[in-house]
């Protein structure tokens, strides 16, 4: 078991925001109350999901049938406009096949899901994010200056953001995929959402959130900025992303949002009992250890760098528990598997080296 992991929360279900905490926290501290009480509404109504979530769902989630008349192979996506309230799904405003409507927001969810889905299918043959053709949906215009997105174990749901400090969160493709591939791990390797398991959880959905992010551009590992939510900053902060993989610790640096916290290696791994022990802030480091590979690889980094993290992730031999050090051996045993003692094994082990975990 990983150090420290010792309190209930570690073995409780997942409610997944894209905003961490001590964003929020630092953010609700500020002095001008058109900044802190949209941070602070977000915070109150985070904890009540996350208690919510502990009280009605047990770990793990079973698979919900196809629905009748959906092909096999393809997306099923429903987008519902929650009207600025609070109750889900809201109202359908895009199901699948149907043309574009005039709201931009509804709009980019749909093709947020899809992105996603398209990705996980042609680079990993996994339909849906549950591998059976899960139906994708997804509420948009959630509450009033909703400064986060969220997985829920059942659907994602975006806020608008208040204008100021965050803008709508379906801007970024890479949010929305972040939070689906939240549902991938739900469904495969469940990790725990605390300590280094809950930072590793956090890591792979920012890795496959950037992955879908490059595939949709077509881009490659050297083409892409490697910042998780670009876009999703408002123009008065100082700062082009929540996070970066490439250099953790730079996305942001403002006089209300505070310093980017993120280590980039264990150099600078953070103990604290927030964030369900960091899991926003170490992710950092399995973070820059992907990022280290695909660009040491070059090419598309789906292709290469993310099949070794995908088959571990859906392997069945990374315990809920795992650690950092769990992980990256899992990654060196992957690349042998199916890349042989070639360079892309070489690869992973100078990768880890790197961030300063071990892989022996």
């Amino acid at each position: 078991m990983v150090p420290g992991m010792t309190t209930p929360e570690a073995f409780e279900p997942v409610f997944c925001t894209i905003v961490p905490p001590h964003v929020l926290d630092k953010l609700a501290q500020a002095r001008d109350s058109a900044l802190a009480s949209p941070a602070r509404r977000t915070l109150e109504h985070d904890a009540f999901q996350r208690t919510r979530r502990r009280m009605t769902t047990v770990l793990g989630a079973p698979s919900v049938a196809r629905p009748g008349g959906a092909e096999a192979g393809k997306p099923h996506r429903t987008v519902y406009d929650a009207r600025h309230g609070t109750n889900l799904p809201g109202r359908k405003a895009r199901g699948e096949g149907e043309e574009p409507g005039k709201d931009a927001t509804v709009n980019r969810a749909y093709a947020g899901l899809g992105a996603t889905y398209e990705l996980f299918l042609t680079a990993y043959e996994r339909d849906s994010i549950d591998g059976s053709g899960l139906p994708l949906n997804a509420s948009v215009h959630y509450d009033r200056d909703y400064n986060n997105a969220f997985w829920n174990g059942e659907q994602m749901v975006f806020g608008d953001g208040d204008g100021e400090i965050f803008l709508d969160f379906t801007i970024p493709v890479d949010v929305i995929g972040h939070e689906l591939t939240h549902g991938v791990t739900q469904y495969t390797a469940n990790l725990t959402y605390f300590g280094q398991p809950g930072a590793l959880n956090e890591s792979v959905s920012d890795v496959f959130g950037s992955l879908i992010k490059q595939h949709t551009l077509g881009q490659t590992a050297a083409d892409a900025d490697w910042l998780i939510g670009a876009g999703l900053l408002a123009p008065r902060v100082t700062g082009k992303a929540l996070r970066s993989m490439k250099e953790p610790g730079s996305a942001y640096d403002d006089d209300v949002l505070g310093k980017d916290p993120q280590p980039a290696t264990m150099d600078g791994y953070v103990h604290t009992g927030h964030d369900n022990g960091g899991v926003h802030i170490n992710s950092g480091i399995p973070n820059h250890a992907f990022y280290l590979l695909a660009a040491r690889l070059g090419g598309h980094a789906w292709e290469r760098a993310g099949r070794i993290w995908y088959d571990v992730l859906t392997g069945g031999e990374l315990a809920t528990d795992a650690s950092f050090a769990d992980f990256a051996k899992l990654t060196v045993s992957a690349a042998r598997a199916r890349y042989g003692e070639g360079e892309e094994t070489d690869a992973v082990l100078k990768a880890w080296e790197q961030v300063g975990v071990p892989t022996a």
